[in-house]
């Protein structure tokens, strides 16, 4: 249902001046939060009195929905919408285990089927859990489509995925014509016309530059490496600081922090403390910031909640109908303007783009924008709440991986998407072999003539790949080292 007017009334007049985006990867509402019905009751989670939900895999084993402390799963659950995630889905969300087992057979045995329906328990997330525990948790925050990681960061930019679901793979590599034609109206152009400011900050790739308007001259300006953004919390007054951010986490590499198996869960654990320490402790820009921690898309883990229908977004239903949500997702609305509290209200990735719609009078980005629920109905204080959570503290000891050899080997659709975005950046722009951007990050240095753009491609690259590897024909093993235009030269 769309927002009344004292909705978008309310969104535009809040305390919040700053929104910052933190979005990560491929995890369920179950797994990673579920354990908060311990907490509120009435959170559609994991009732620790009840009888454990189960799926079964095709030869009638039973795996059942039980705590796990596990911080590695050992391979990448499917999560393509054809045909894995709609037959997850199948009689009323039976079928994840089955999935599972069905593509990885002999390869995943019993620990790892059992994985795929397990949930972390109370405070084991020594991040995410303090921020569910002492900021609002949504059970209701579904992602945009029932399918894989860009067509759901395609709906949180824009509202659409410009009919695709589909990305590149082993079997299908290059997808030039497909998910790579993204040439719709973001979020950041409608910023723009509202002469709102915005940055995205990112530590080895920028994925949103999937996005053809994001490859832009003016747009490329506001992409800035990981560690501007601490500098900028620190330093920059409120009024000087983006109104809106993006947070894009490390895809690849041992380092990796964006919770995509099979690398250690802790490393996501630490991003999004030492987010949150960052904004927490500059007083000025906290009173003014809302975080929102959400997650693209489940990743192949069980959660018991069948998606909703949906309002398709446009026109565009070449790969998809897009008239279902995906499924939910852990989402956590962090800010002194908001209370401890559930937030049982229905959400997809929209209902933020919805939210800043309403806030700065934005233009349109879909129907399915245009239908969502605004987040601002959890924005619930009247005034800044005082003596929220000052630190969180991450144990080092927790960020080593279990197991160190599972981080060298991938073999995750995504980092070959990442891979084919790459080339198709190299054919697009004319660059050099394993060369990207070099990022701008200094405002007014642009360049005189916008004919000489090419040249700025070619002659401020750096090594967009580093330890590509092939193995086996199986997997692929992908550092990408990033990414960004800096025009230093008129």
């Amino acid at each position: 249902m769309a927002d009344s007017q004292s909705q978008v009334t309310k969104d535009a007049q809040d305390g919040i001046r700053h929104v910052v985006l933190l979005l990560m990867e491929n995890r369920s509402f179950d797994q990673m939060v579920g354990c908060f019905q311990q907490t509120y009751p009435e959170l559609d989670g994991i009732d620790p009195n009840a009888p454990p939900r189960t799926n079964r895999d095709r030869e009638g084993n039973e795996f059942k929905q039980l705590p796990t402390e596990s911080q590695q799963m050992p391979v990448d659950p499917r999560h393509e919408t054809k045909p894995h995630v709609l037959a997850q889905l199948e009689d009323n969300n039976s079928g994840f285990v089955r999935d599972f087992a069905d593509f990885y057979g002999g390869k995943a045995g019993p620990d790892d089927r059992q994985l795929i329906m397990s949930y972390y328990p109370p405070m084991f997330l020594p991040a995410l859990h303090r921020m569910a525990r002492d900021f609002t948790i949504c059970d209701h925050w579904f992602s945009s489509v029932p399918g894989p990681t860009w067509p759901n960061r395609f709906f949180a930019f824009s509202g659409t995925a410009s009919g695709r679901v589909e990305m590149p793979s082993l079997k299908n590599p290059d997808l030039d014509n497909l998910i790579f034609r993204q040439h719709q109206t973001t979020l950041f152009d409608r910023l723009n016309e509202a002469g709102k400011s915005w940055k995205v900050y990112f530590y080895d790739f920028a994925s949103s530059l999937i996005l053809t308007h994001q490859r832009e001259l003016h747009n490329l300006l506001n992409y800035h490496k990981i560690d501007r953004f601490f500098q900028d919390v620190a330093h920059l007054k409120p009024n000087e600081f983006p109104e809106f951010v993006l947070i894009e986490p490390k895809y690849a590499g041992l380092d990796q922090n964006d919770d995509h198996p099979p690398h250690n869960i802790m490393k996501g654990e630490k991003l999004i403390a030492d987010v949150y320490n960052a904004i927490r402790s500059n007083e000025d820009l906290w009173n003014e910031t809302l975080l929102v921690i959400v997650f693209d898309e489940h990743g192949g883990f069980y959660d018991h909640v069948s998606p909703p229908p949906a309002v398709p977004p446009d026109e565009h239903q070449e790969e998809y109908t897009f008239d279902r949500l995906g499924v939910r997702v852990p989402a956590v609305l962090v800010s002194p303007w908001v209370g401890k509290k559930l937030e049982k209200t229905e959400f997809d990735h929209t209902s933020l783009l919805k939210y800043l719609t309403n806030k700065w009078s934005l233009g349109s980005l879909g129907a399915r924008t245009a239908a969502a629920n605004s987040i601002g109905v959890a924005i619930t204080e009247t005034q800044p709440r005082q003596n929220t959570l000052s630190f969180v503290r991450i144990s080092t000891s927790v960020v080593l991986p279990p197991r160190p050899d599972l981080e060298k080997e991938v073999d995750s659709d995504h980092h070959i998407a990442l891979r084919a975005f790459a080339n198709y950046l190299r054919t697009e722009m004319g660059v050099e072999p394993a060369k990207l951007l070099e990022v701008a990050a200094e405002p007014g240095l642009l360049m005189k003539s916008k004919a000489r753009v090419g040249k700025v491609f070619l002659n401020w690259g750096t090594a967009l790949t580093k330890d590509l590897d092939d193995n086996d024909q199986q997997k692929i093993k992908v550092a990408v080292d990033t990414v960004i235009a800096f025009l230093k030269r008129g």
